[in-house]
């Protein structure tokens, strides 16, 4: 198979020492590999600005979306709760979905895909709907990149005497997040985003007081936040059932790597200057960013389609051919593409990724 780098959200390039890092086989009850659990659950809670006296990081087996389904539906009472949900993409409107499946009362607070959910939207539902008891909204919305404001919305949302439940799956480890000092009750990413490892696992960092009072609540057997914690607890990282234990140790060396590079501060540098470079890039390219400056992580960027005729296939698979893979567009109503930054890349990346698509505009004569 010819190598190319992925410039996506995840999975990413990953380096070649956390892929050797799942060469070795453990046993799930052996005591050296869970204290390899232990050793990523307690980094995890660092990461995430959070003390272990106040908050615990849980690991759930599946994709990141199986993590934030055992959140929502461990977090949220069977009885009596409703959930206030702010929704500008793809990933707000999955959480949406996942409250539906659940049969979870919920309010969703819908804007614009390529702009921050408003405070003052969400600020006015909370306020005139007493019944609302949690809150749900994406940190870093994958679908264009743009960041949403968490250091402003979370406080206000916790004013109103919500339990905040905050779905950071393409920014946790990559962008610093001070979730002790917002008060974030749950905090959820995945092994394969800005942490740097590959797909098989999700997590959680809970506050400890919240989720002391969620049990019973879940609706799943195998999702069960609360009992998968009480689980790792008590028997030192063991996890509830089969954990994939190669996923685990190629978390466990990303996670040392993360710290060898600076922490997640010289990760959020590294990010930003590839996106500053793949941004201004594409601009001189005359291909046009949806999402404004100000508004866009350092994550993942979405550009619209150039012209009506674009084809992005053949565009998809002529950079593929020259070692890049990018992603295709998520916005409802716009046609646009996307190229994320994250992974083990740096600015030579970018570099060699912009010299590509001027080759290939010439190749298949993009209209721009």
């Amino acid at each position: 198979m010819t190598p190319y780098l992925l410039l996506t959200p995840g999975p990413l390039t990953t380096t070649a020492s956390v892929k050797a890092a799942m060469q070795n086989d453990y046993s799930t009850w052996d005591d050296d590999y869970n204290a390899i659990t232990q050793h990523l659950r307690t980094g995890l809670l660092r990461l995430a600005q959070a003390s272990p006296d106040n908050y615990a990081s849980v690991l759930i087996q599946g994709s990141g979306s199986f993590a934030v389904e055992a959140t929502l539906q461990t977090a949220i009472p069977k009885t009596n709760a409703c959930v206030l949900v702010g929704v500008n993409g793809a990933y707000g409107r999955r959480i949406v979905e996942m409250l539906e499946y659940l049969d979870i009362d919920h309010i969703a607070v819908v804007g614009s895909e390529t702009q921050p959910l408003a405070l003052a939207d969400l600020e006015k539902i909370a306020q005139t709907h007493p019944e609302l008891t949690h809150f749900a909204m994406i940190h870093c919305e994958t679908t264009t990149g743009v960041l949403n404001p968490i250091e402003t919305i979370v406080p206000a949302m916790r004013a109103h005497g919500l339990v905040t439940i905050i779905d950071a799956m393409s920014s946790f480890a990559g962008i610093p997040i001070a979730t002790e000092m917002l008060g974030i009750d749950y905090l959820i990413s995945s092994a394969n985003k800005c942490l740097q490892g590959v797909p098989g696992f999700g997590f959680v960092i809970a506050k400890r007081s919240t989720i002391a009072q969620t049990q019973g609540n879940a609706r799943s057997l195998s999702l069960d936040l609360f009992e998968q914690l009480a689980c790792m607890e008590v028997y030192n990282g063991k996890w509830r059932f089969t954990s994939p234990t190669h996923v685990v140790l190629a978390a466990a060396q990303a996670l040392d790597e993360l710290v060898e590079e600076g922490g997640v501060a010289a990760r959020y540098r590294r990010f930003r200057a590839c996106q500053h470079m793949l941004a201004t890039g594409m601009q001189e390219l005359a291909f046009e960013r949806i999402v404004a400056p100000a508004d866009q992580s350092p994550i993942i960027t979405s550009f619209a389609y150039p012209s009506e005729d674009f084809d992005f296939p053949a565009f998809y698979q002529a950079l593929k051919a020259r070692g890049f893979v990018i992603y295709p567009g998520k916005v409802a109503k716009l046609p646009s593409f996307r190229i994320g930054n994250i992974g083990d890349l740096d600015t030579t990346d970018i570099r060699a990724l912009l010299a590509a698509i001027r080759v290939v505009q010439a190749e298949l004569a993009v209209t721009v």
